[in-house]
């Protein structure tokens, strides 16, 4: 026991938590916690604006394997948080958000920055606290992390009233917390894996298709593995891109809206589909009754609320996706040699590869600056190891087609939200929690003026992370929607000149620079990888140059779009 003020507790509970850095700003319902931290170690990173403080949290955690955390006081700070700590939710990251609130008696009087932020986050968390005592700090903070970080991960808020950071007493901090009902990782049943084992082995087209929670599991290698010895082809979806080097021959890239030609054809002939750690989104599957329907589909998770939540399959497996692959690869090994290289289904593969590599999106079409051009010289340009977030829109789609992940926990994009604004904090909180390796934000003008002030936490913090702005002055996702479905009425997507990117940058004291052609690129790009000051690299591009393939909504994924109407319709 140890007479100790709330306040302290919840920072001696993150020192425990082995916490080394903290993304928040204060205010007046949590200046106790932040008078707490003065002393402590920890190296607290002042945002410009709470929203960034959760997306460097996010960031932070998707490439470390540890919840990130973050900070803000109540009403507007706490509620200035929820975009970021729903971004986290929808793409499972382990995420802890610690907040101010009134003291306990002026609850519910409508007090001055007072907002039921329990009530508030409760739709997109794992779990929340509002620890009434000193004594519940410490339990509540262990009970957080625990939550966070097992099972499907996913953001936990701890919402502490004033007076209990004030209020000192007799606090015990517990080495371990029993969370009732709560067991992330159930027993795998063996007769399971033997079942899967059985239809894999016997299937003579199988795919394999990874999602988030490979990467999650740590289970890339075993899922490897296990591609190898069926000699099978590998899918993912835009989340589980880095689950599967995209540069092995067996890798036919990621599926869905925006995903690879060859890869939403090919899903389609398959005839077991092992899935691990996906959610069968509609922008992954599009019409969810057409997807696989001619396949024994396999579903392996952690989450039983996913199994057939979207679509309904074969059979599923219950558990962690690392103990499950490794498992099943065993199985699989007592099953059988390594399937020969020359069986009909790689020959269909190679055969359906060759017939996209003339379509329309993956051609030169002359420009000296694109999309799809930028993002493979940004590929060139880095090391295996390197970590590329971005921001959501048209560039975004450009990275799932053309950009090859070759390492899990390289790849940090906002999904199941897809919350603009999300790639240069994400970018900040991965450097944060790797400095020893290269970041680089892939954005558009539109995403990246929502948080550009996050270049000032960059610039004072000394977080030098690389800006690669693909600028058509446009919304331009929402512009190719509105050329191709909603005859060229175009409204509220012109962003005009009216930002110079350079200055931004320059006004916040980070280098800017922009660039006329692919040479100049690769230069600024080796100079932005070798400096220590924040960049922000300006590439103008047409607004008129869309993403293909697209699979429009409410479509199947036979109905895949691979270029443009005049030139290609569905393949």
């Amino acid at each position: 026991m140890v007479d100790i003020s709330g306040s302290r507790a919840v920072v001696e509970a993150l020192r425990q938590e082995k916490v080394d850095s903290v993304f928040g700003m204060p205010g007046g319902a949590n200046l106790p916690i932040y008078d707490a931290m003065w002393d402590s170690g920890i190296r607290h990173i002042l945002v410009r604006h709470e929203q960034s403080a959760a997306h460097m949290a996010d960031g932070y955690a998707r490439v470390s394997r540890r919840a990130g955390v973050c900070m803000a006081t109540s009403g507007p700070g706490a509620t200035n948080l929820v975009t970021g700590v729903a971004t986290a939710f929808a793409d499972s990251s382990a995420v802890v958000a610690i907040t101010g609130q009134v003291p306990v008696p002026m609850m519910g009087r409508n007090s001055f920055q007072e907002t039921d932020i329990v009530g508030v986050m409760t739709p997109v968390t794992k779990y929340t606290f509002q620890p009434l005592s000193v004594q519940e700090v410490p339990v509540s903070i262990r009970k957080a992390f625990y939550i966070a970080n097992t099972g499907r991960p996913g953001p936990v808020l701890v919402d502490v009233p004033k007076d209990i950071q004030q209020e000192v007493a007799d606090v015990e901090f517990p080495e371990a917390v029993d969370v009732r009902g709560y067991v992330p990782y159930p027993p795998v049943e063996q007769a399971a894996i033997e079942k899967a084992a059985d239809i894999l082995i016997n299937a003579k087209r199988p795919i394999l298709m990874g999602g988030g929670g490979v990467r999650i599991s740590d289970a890339a290698e075993p899922f490897q593995a296990v591609a190898e010895l069926l000699v099978s082809p590998v899918i993912t979806t835009l989340q589980g891109k880095g689950a599967f080097p995209e540069d092995h021959p067996l890798s036919l890239g990621p599926i869905g809206m925006h995903g690879r030609a060859e890869a939403n054809r090919l899903v389609s002939e398959c005839d077991a589909l092992l899935a691990v750690g996906v959610r069968f989104s509609d922008r992954t599957t599009g019409t969810a009754s057409e997807f696989g329907k001619d396949a024994k589909i396999i579903h392996v998770d952690a989450d039983a609320t996913e199994f057939n939540k979207n679509k309904e399959v074969f059979f599923h497996i219950q558990g962690d996706a690392k103990d499950v692959m490794t498992r099943l690869h065993a199985a699989l090994v007592r099953r059988c040699a390594k399937k020969g290289a020359d069986n009909p289904w790689l020959k269909r593969v190679n055969e359906v590869r060759e017939q996209m590599k003339g379509i329309p999106a993956y051609a030169d079409n002359g420009s000296e600056l694109t999309g799809p051009k930028i993002i493979r010289k940004l590929r060139e340009a880095l090391p295996p190891e390197a970590i590329l977030t971005t921001g959501v829109g048209r560039h975004q789609m450009w990275c799932e087609i053309h950009y090859q992940v070759l390492r899990p926990r390289t790849w940090v994009t906002s999904t199941g939200l897809g919350t603009m604004g999300f790639g240069l904090p994400a970018a900040i909180g991965a450097k944060v929690a790797r400095p020893d390796v290269p970041v680089v934000d892939l954005d558009g003008d539109g995403s990246f003026i929502m948080t550009e002030n996050a270049l000032a936490t960059a610039v004072e913090e000394r977080i030098p992370v690389v800006s690669v702005v693909l600028n058509d002055n446009s919304l331009g996702m929402v512009e190719q929607w509105q050329r191709l479905m909603y005859d060229r009425h175009f409204i509220g997507i012109k962003l005009g000149r009216s930002t110079d990117l350079v200055k931004v940058a320059e006004a916040h004291g980070a280098y800017g620079r922009k660039v006329g052609s692919l040479d100049e690129f690769s230069s600024a790009m080796k100079e932005g990888v070798m400096t220590d000051v924040p960049m922000v690299i300006e590439v103008p591009i047409s607004s008129e140059e869309d993403v293909y393939p697209f699979m429009p909504p409410g479509r199947a994924l036979k109905e895949t779009v691979v270029g443009p109407p005049k030139e290609l319709a569905v393949f």
